[in-house]
């Protein structure tokens, strides 16, 4: 026992003060955890739903963490204003340093993941958020910091470190989040903001994100103390070489904002180019987004609709007019067939009642009286075709209860047979 007392008193080891203390700082950080817990789950919940309702899935990320973000938040605060609140001993300083360097670390990961960061990325920020605040709880990061700075290489007039490295990423990181969370929030802003049209709200949007990256990319110079003349003698050629490399993509960002600008193409138009007929889902940076009535979505180029011939049926008014050809019989009473198309048409739901359905009688045709309804619609996004089939199933049923009949193909054939010499 003595000798064990001696190697004791040769140690280093918490006192009976400094372990009743720490255990008393665990006590107390596990509380703190607890009401974190309760707060993420009642307060966080009605957060998650109030954020559901009034940002209309712009925080789609966010919203699915709230309950997280809310809990290591109020535990981060808690341990926080622990840690200042009593001069503690080493081990209970230790102890809460460590409970808050967690508690930080998970929440700078949540709301990074909130963010749709990558996971790597969110886990990175978050083990280096957990290595400060533990770092300072225990002393301050200045071992670390010179231990990091002394592997290096000098690269010019500038040294190279992992300490810089280091910097570098975590600037990178925490600009790319920054970008991402004021995005959404002009995103949303601007989507708020009466007096715009849709078409002017998507333009503002899209100058806005562009301002923002302009901006970051400025803000990381300064912050990374990058001296953009060591670059002069290369601007010219590296210059060159985007404007070449990038002249289609410059071109079709230039277009999509032109295209917003003057309104000729709005998401929700109906437009034809080409082969491709749909309506315009998105208008994005390098192209436009059109849905087909068969579910497939073409991406068209902006520029393509810059130069080419495009058709949109709802640019102005976005009443259409379907043209269905109807032929009936010689012997069938033509008034009353044209009465029938007319009703047919004013029957079918999605026609409409003004402007007025029409029926023009366009030739005596080989097999038949040839007729065309003309029927209006509002809506061509939902495609003409089902209209056209409505109408003529109705025309159909009411042909048969009237007596009309729709002709057959007609072909007159005459056939002669040559005499077959006899052998």
């Amino acid at each position: 026992m003595a000798r064990l007392g001696a190697w004791l008193a040769g140690h280093n080891l918490p006192g009976t003060a400094e372990l009743s203390e720490g255990a008393f700082a665990a006590g107390i950080a596990v509380a703190a955890f607890a009401l974190a817990w309760l707060a993420g789950n009642t307060l966080g919940t009605r957060l998650a739903d109030f954020l559901a309702a009034r940002l209309n899935g712009h925080a789609e990320g966010l919203r699915f963490r709230i309950c997280a973000i809310v809990r290591w938040t109020v535990a981060s605060v808690l341990l926080a204003t622990l840690a200042v609140s009593w001069p503690w001993l080493a081990l209970p300083r230790l102890l809460v340093g460590l409970f808050e360097g967690f508690a930080v670390a998970m929440l700078a990961s949540s709301v990074l993941r909130g963010l749709n960061m990558p996971r790597w990325a969110a886990w990175t920020l978050g083990l280096l958020a957990f290595t400060a605040v533990f770092s300072h709880a225990i002393g301050g990061l200045a071992a670390v910091e010179g231990t990091l700075d002394r592997v290096g290489i000098q690269i010019g007039q500038r040294r190279l470190s992992l300490l810089s490295a280091f910097t570098m990423g975590v600037i990178i990181l925490l600009l790319f989040a920054g970008v991402r969370l004021a995005n959404r929030l002009l995103t949303h802003s601007i989507g708020q903001a009466r007096g715009f049209d849709a078409t002017q709200k998507l333009l503002f949007q899209k100058l806005a994100a562009i301002a923002v990256v302009v901006l970051a990319f400025f803000v990381g110079v300064d912050l990374l103390e990058i001296d953009l003349t060591a670059f002069a003698v290369f601007s010219g050629a590296f210059g060159l070489a985007i404007g070449f490399g990038l002249q289609k993509t410059i071109g079709n960002l230039i277009a999509g904002i032109i295209l917003l600008m003057d309104r000729s193409i709005k998401p929700g138009d109906v437009i034809v180019v080409g082969d491709s007929f749909g309506w315009v889902n998105k208008i994005g940076v390098r192209a436009v987004s059109v849905v087909t009535r068969d579910g497939k979505e073409h991406l068209i180029p902006n520029e393509n609709l810059m130069t080419q011939e495009v058709e949109n049926w709802s640019y102005t008014d976005r009443n259409v007019r379907v043209r269905i050809p109807v032929t009936v019989s010689y012997d069938s009473d033509l008034p009353l067939a044209q009465q029938l198309m007319l009703r047919a048409a004013k029957e079918s739901p999605r026609v409409l009642d003004s402007p007025k359905a029409n029926v023009w009688l366009m030739a005596f045709g080989q097999n038949g009286a040839e007729h065309e309804i003309l029927a209006w619609i509002s809506d061509p996004e939902s495609g003409v075709g089902n209209v056209r089939s409505d109408v003529l199933n109705r025309l159909w049923l009411l042909f048969k209860e009237h007596g009309v009949r729709v002709p057959h193909p007609q072909l007159d054939v005459h056939v002669q047979q040559a005499l077959r010499r006899a052998e």
